[in-house]
């Protein structure tokens, strides 16, 4: 196959799935791993993606479900950023929720020297912080989703349905002023909803790809939201529309956290 050819079968792959992953292109294409890079680095030269070590994405389609594996390489500075800001915002004897993003992952890792108990749907940050002997972990089950790594389904949601906690970390795939808070992923909505009526205060940890676009499936709007934290400083526009509805804002990591 000629390598143009290949990497127009790559590009109608990643419109379609919004997501490639490496591996699976090698053994798809029966080529190494380094062509495959060699191709996404060309596409990405030509605007038709962004890459990361394990693969490459997309962020436009109101149903945009990123494969696990690519997300966890995707903004790794933003993530830190964003996981620096919540670390800020814990303390000891709180109890949590921390969804299954990649983004709460780093959240987790910051908290590790907290004493406090995190109730996760994240099979990553179950296995990530089941060692911590200072942190009660709550593993709420259900039936695994491979996709998002983590339990989904009716189970998950009646065993969230016990708990009640200080502070919710949850994400979101798009955020825009007109449309509120959207997912592509209808049941993984519907359980960012449910807890966000099961905590004190909730928190949108949202890098700066997600702003200003709207998904396939609305969460909610932004009146359950406590504060939004970002890593980069917001627009005139955005801090006054959130100042109006007294929600806080964390965005950047020179900028002291406060009100909008």
């Amino acid at each position: 196959m000629l390598a143009v050819t290949r990497r127009n079968l790559i590009k109608a792959q990643i419109q379609e799935k919004k997501s490639v992953t490496v591996p699976a292109l090698a053994k798809k294409f029966e080529v190494t791993e380094e062509t495959i890079r060699r191709d996404l680095k060309i596409l990405e030269g030509e605007g038709v993606l962004s890459r990361t070590y394990g693969g490459a994405f997309i962020q436009n389609g109101v149903q945009n479900e990123v494969d696990f594996t690519v997300r966890m390489d995707a903004y790794v500075d933003s993530k830190t950023i964003i996981a620096e800001s919540c670390r800020k915002l814990v303390s000891h004897g709180d109890s949590i929720y921390l969804d299954n993003s990649t983004t709460a992952l780093f959240v987790a890792e910051s908290l590790m020297q907290f004493r406090i108990t995190v109730v996760t749907n994240s099979l990553a940050i179950i296995n990530r912080l089941c060692g911590q002997s200072n942190i009660h972990l709550i593993a709420v089950g259900g039936s695994f989703d491979s996709d998002t790594n983590s339990f989904m389904g009716a189970g998950t949601l009646n065993a969230l349905s016990a708990y009640h906690v200080d502070k919710a970390f949850l994400s979101c795939r798009s955020l825009s002023m007109e449309h509120g808070v959207t997912d592509s992923y209808e049941e993984l909505a519907h359980l960012r909803r449910v807890i966000l009526n099961r905590a004190n205060e909730s928190y949108l940890i949202a890098d700066h790809s997600k702003f200003n676009y709207a998904s396939f499936v609305k969460i909610s709007g932004f009146e359950p939201i406590s504060g939004i934290v970002t890593d980069k400083a917001l627009s005139p526009e955005w801090r006054s529309f959130l100042a109006e509805k007294g929600i806080a804002c964390y965005d950047g990591p020179t900028l002291p956290p406060g009100d909008c």
